[in-house]
């Protein structure tokens, strides 16, 4: 269903891949939405994955760049105000790789070469886009940069190693630039702490199942999926939310506020039962109450 929350409104959509991708379906509904906007990734990224075709169907335009890259950035903001004859309203970053997680190298022996292009791509990136944004004036006056974030920046998860470092950087970005692009021309900036979604990047991370499983049982909602994740940015981007800013938004369903469930504590216990017998704790138990 469209509410029209974006007629009128252009903007940068960072990231959406292939259909998987919470930016492919941040663009799908910023599009029923009413907006326009200009589809970025990599120039690799671009060849390997379906952004064109998402163009196609949104009547986009995709320009190539890399957002660790000032000077791609540079020229991505002023092909996009061309294009658009004026300033744009809203950004949306969806950017993260650590190289140490998909060579499977643990936290306690990282390869810092690769540290360093964890963070810049998966936060750096997110203050040098802010940066290029402020120093051209891209943005019209209470425009919304949102950028998607996950619970391991507050806590520590098992294998997410430093791309848990990556978005604690991207979060501070967001309330230190927030402060100052807030006072200075109303611009809006938060991220959206997404439960675990089944993207080609989440699905990499070492566990990914289990993990699903685990924060699916711990939600009292259940995990927030990819398109209730791109319904929450269509918030932010609105005008609906012109005073929301400098925040970290929890969009996982209940699973940050969560100590422990009855569903997770119940599998536990299971676990421990069959710990020495062939029965498959993580099997449905049809007697289980719905709690």
């Amino acid at each position: 269903m469209s509410y029209n929350l974006l007629k009128g409104k252009k903007g940068i959509i960072f990231g959406a891949l292939n259909e998987k991708s919470i930016a492919w379906k941040t663009a799908i509904r910023a599009h029923e939405e009413g907006a326009e906007f200009v589809l970025t990734n990599t120039a690799m990224a671009l060849r390997m994955g379906d952004t064109h075709q998402l163009a196609e169907a949104t009547n986009s335009i995709v320009v190539a760049a890399d957002a660790t890259s000032v000077k791609d950035l540079e020229n991505l903001f002023n092909v996009t105000m061309e294009h658009f004859g004026g300033k744009i309203d809203f950004i949306l970053h969806s950017i993260g790789m650590s190289p140490n997680v998909r060579k499977k190298i643990p936290y306690d022996d990282l390869n810092y070469e690769f540290y360093l292009k964890t963070l810049d791509i998966s936060a750096i990136s997110f203050h040098k886009v802010i940066q290029m944004a402020k120093k051209l004036d891209a943005l019209n006056e209470w425009g919304s940069i949102v950028a998607l974030s996950y619970i391991a920046a507050q806590r520590t998860l098992f294998e997410y190693n430093d791309m848990a470092d990556a978005k604690a950087a991207l979060e501070s970005i967001a309330r230190s630039f927030g402060y100052i692009y807030g006072r200075e021309k109303k611009i809006r900036i938060n991220t959206i702490s997404q439960s675990p979604t089944v993207t080609t990047a989440g699905s990499g991370v070492k566990g990914f199942d289990g993990l699903m499983d685990f924060t699916e049982r711990m939600s009292p909602l259940g995990n927030a999926t990819a398109e209730e994740c791109a319904d929450y940015c269509i918030t932010l981007f609105s005008d609906l939310t012109k005073k929301v800013t400098m925040q970290n938004l929890f969009n996982d369903g209940g699973f940050s506020s969560m100590g422990m469930s009855y569903r997770a504590m119940h599998m536990y216990n299971k676990s421990l039962e069959c710990k020495d017998c062939h029965t498959n704790p993580f099997e449905e138990d049809d007697s289980l109450p719905a709690k």
